[in-house]
């Protein structure tokens, strides 16, 4: 084999990064990536001299240098530049360097879910998702191979079965079960990139996925549906600064922010703070309504007796007889109580009939 690459195989080159050279250069101007652009690629050169194709390798290897992966995440989940061949391509790229950083392990790991979610059906079963499958759908990028599961990979099952255990988001991102999926990733090193681990870490990430997305949506319908609740109790705002909003804050505009929220996540399960700030108001929320019910069955007896007054007012008709009647005004069960003891929190809204 000589130095010179072949004719056939520079041309297949430049093929791929014609492909991609539009989703770079778009990457590049939403995310301010400051690199001159390639000349032939830019005029779309079709047969350009090998001296181009070794320029414009080097262009995309400062480029995947600049790229964060979390940028290529955000980038691929909201553009419409990208097509099945793309993806492909921009997949095989990345699997075919020679020398790999961590970041092109995370980008590998990012681009392999991306493809496998892309081309299988969207009615998947969870319990349809086993190797067999995975490595089936991922052949046009991996090849076929013997897929025998090495002991070290043993502890993604058991990390998945915990996390669908998981009753709340909350329950997800504070048991560290995130964070053991990650370490064993990131720890077996070039590891990773053996077929059958590449086809593992395919398999957990996107049922892993599925999991944090069932559970996001759980606490959003919560949140919304608990909201609901506590309007109909007359409670119409809350004091929310544990989940960094304001200390009255109306029901009416949380109900809005959690409309935005199942908008602005749909994306990874490393959105951090946003994440947070949902985890806390769904357990505003859950004290709310726990509050407000205890105070609904506290207020009942009291509501369902009213024998001491009817009997004051017997005692008192005969004196009275030509007063005119009195209406007692009656807080109803379904009320909270607004005095000086009322719950830390709950405010009257403007509908409650309260003065």
């Amino acid at each position: 084999m000589t130095g010179t690459p072949e004719l056939s195989e520079l041309a297949a080159e430049w093929r791929k990064a014609r492909l991609l050279y539009p989703l770079y250069a778009a990457l590049a101007r939403e995310f301010v990536i400051e690199l001159p652009p390639c000349g032939d690629l830019e005029a779309e050169i079709d047969a350009p001299p090998q001296e181009s194709v070794e320029l414009a390798r080097h262009w995309f290897l400062d480029m995947d240098n600049r790229i964060q992966v979390h940028q290529l995440r955000q980038f691929l989940q909201t553009t419409s530049l990208t097509s099945d061949e793309g993806l492909r391509t921009l997949l095989t790229h990345h699997l075919g360097k020679q020398q790999r950083s961590d970041s092109d392990r995370d980008k590998v790991d990012f681009l392999l879910v991306q493809f496998f979610s892309h081309s299988a059906p969207s009615r998947l079963e969870d319990a349809d998702v086993d190797l067999d499958y995975v490595a089936q759908v991922l052949e046009p990028v991996l090849g076929t191979f013997d897929l025998s599961v090495p002991a070290w990979l043993n502890p993604l099952d058991e990390i998945l079965q915990a996390a669908n255990r998981c009753a709340k988001l909350n329950d997800l991102l504070s048991s560290g079960i995130l964070e053991k999926g990650r370490k064993l990733k990131s720890g077996c090193g070039e590891n990773y990139f053996q077929l059958t681990a590449m086809v593992a870490f395919t398999r957990f990430s996107f049922l892993m996925r599925r999991v944090f997305f069932r559970l996001l949506h759980q606490d959003l319908n919560a949140i919304v549906d608990g909201l609901r609740q506590l309007e109909q109790r007359g409670v119409h705002s809350l004091d929310c600064r544990r989940a960094q909003f304001s200390a009255d804050e109306p029901t009416s505009r949380l109900r809005m922010i959690c409309q935005s929220w199942k908008v602005m996540f749909h994306a990874e399960y490393s959105s951090g703070q946003p994440l947070r700030m949902l985890v806390d108001m769904r357990s505003v929320v859950d004290s709310a309504l726990a509050r407000t019910a205890k105070n609904a069955a506290t207020k009942q007896p009291a509501a369902a007796s009213p024998a001491p007054r009817a009997q004051a007012a017997a005692a008192n008709a005969n004196t009275a007889a030509t007063a005119p009647e009195v209406i007692e005004f009656e807080v109803s069960s379904g009320s909270p109580d607004w005095g000086p003891d009322a719950p830390a929190g709950l405010k009257p809204g403007p509908d409650d009939g309260t003065a």
